[in-house]
């Protein structure tokens, strides 16, 4: 039986939360699993080092720190964009999470000229746990590890589950 290690594709049903409340921020319960290639950074450094070793039927609990899991905020994550960066027509509140080619970002302050973006990642600074139920693991293929990511039945996919030809995604 295949263990989680370094070059292996792992399928894990998982539910993660803030164990200071037991909010519950993600799952993937009554989905379809996270699929995802191991040592390659595609997943916090945290949650692949607590499932290493594991094996299909393994259930795992653990709660990973901040340094762990999204790191600690940064304010050098947080930028001034002029105000008439933004389409004129499009609202903009603060709390808003929008994308840009920077990544995702929250809009933190406004003003008339300005508006303060915070391009942290969201649990940044966060405590997280999670409980994890190994569904399937098998080796990568060399491509995968070529390319860094997993590939669907039929080759490279999209998010929509569509193939991408002969490049990558």
């Amino acid at each position: 039986m295949t263990k989680i290690e370094k070059d292996t594709v792992a399928s894990v049903h998982y539910t993660g939360t803030f164990p200071d409340s037991g909010e519950e921020f993600d799952s993937s319960k009554g989905g379809e699993p996270l699929t995802f290639l191991v040592g390659h950074g595609g997943m916090i450094p945290g949650f692949e080092r607590e499932l290493m070793g594991s094996s299909p039927g393994e259930n795992i609990s653990f709660t990973l720190e901040p340094e762990d899991a999204y790191g600690m905020p940064s304010d050098a994550l947080i930028q001034e964009v002029p105000r008439e960066m933004f389409p004129e027509d499009m609202p903009i509140d603060l709390g808003m999470m929008l994308m840009s080619d920077a990544g995702p970002f929250r809009i933190v302050a406004i003003t008339d000229n300005t508006v303060r973006c915070d391009f942290n990642p969201p649990m940044a600074g966060k405590t997280l746990h999670f409980e994890v139920e190994v569904m399937e693991v098998r080796a990568a293929t060399d491509e995968e590890v070529a390319h860094g990511h997993v590939h669907g039945p039929d080759g490279h996919q999209t998010e929509e589950k569509g193939t991408c030809g002969d490049g990558c995604c």
